[in-house]
């Protein structure tokens, strides 16, 4: 009898093994940003997702109307731009990228004034802000499990997570979005232990 105690949690253990490499490292291997999407910037410059040159990136999803937890995160991501033009890598080595999850709402001027906040004034300053069409937006949330949706009152709903994606475009960090989340010095050694 105890053999098979002893065999069915082994087996226990083996199923929870699969389940922690699957959620911890093979689901988020696989999360990278879809090839046939082309958004435009807050400028209005196409920006293609397909044969992007290798950089690290890090991607959050927001909206401008957001009370709190997207602009907490963009602002601590503004604070780890600052570090890494620094250290001389931002825009060169490691980009940001801002994709609005309200396109509608969302309009290019609107964008503008939001990338403003963060000391982003055109294009080709390392960190571009994005809208899509709905699908296209839908499908590049899917792309890294991001969960999002309007309860009808223009406040989304959304996961809050933000990713940090390697050279070959995979997730390699899921970072909590908000103030108390974002921890600007542990994404700054990652960022820059990934570059080395």
């Amino acid at each position: 009898m105890k053999k098979w105690y002893m065999i069915v949690a082994a087996l226990v253990l083996v199923g929870i093994s699969i389940g922690i490499f699957y959620f911890a490292v093979y689901k988020p291997s696989a999360m990278r940003l879809p090839d046939d999407v082309t958004m435009e910037t807050a400028w209005g410059a196409p920006y293609s997702f397909d044969d992007l040159p290798p950089k690290v990136r890090l991607v959050e999803f927001i909206y401008t109307n957001c009370p709190d937890i997207c602009p907490n995160t963009t602002m601590q991501m503004a604070k780890l731009r600052d570090r890494l033009q620094k250290a001389g890598v931002f825009g060169r080595d490691v980009e940001f990228v801002t994709i609005t999850i309200d396109p509608v709402r969302d309009t290019k001027e609107k964008l503008q004034t939001y990338a403003n906040t963060f000391g982003v004034t055109a294009d080709g300053q390392g960190w571009v802000f994005l809208r899509g069409s709905e699908a296209e937006t839908k499908k590049t949330a899917d792309a890294f499990n991001f969960q999002y949706r309007d309860p009808g009152n223009g406040m989304m709903v959304h996961t809050s997570l933000a990713y940090l994606l390697n050279r070959d475009g995979r997730v390699i960090e899921q970072i909590g979005m908000g103030e108390s989340r974002f921890r600007v010095d542990e994404v700054y050694e990652v960022i820059m232990d990934e570059l080395s």
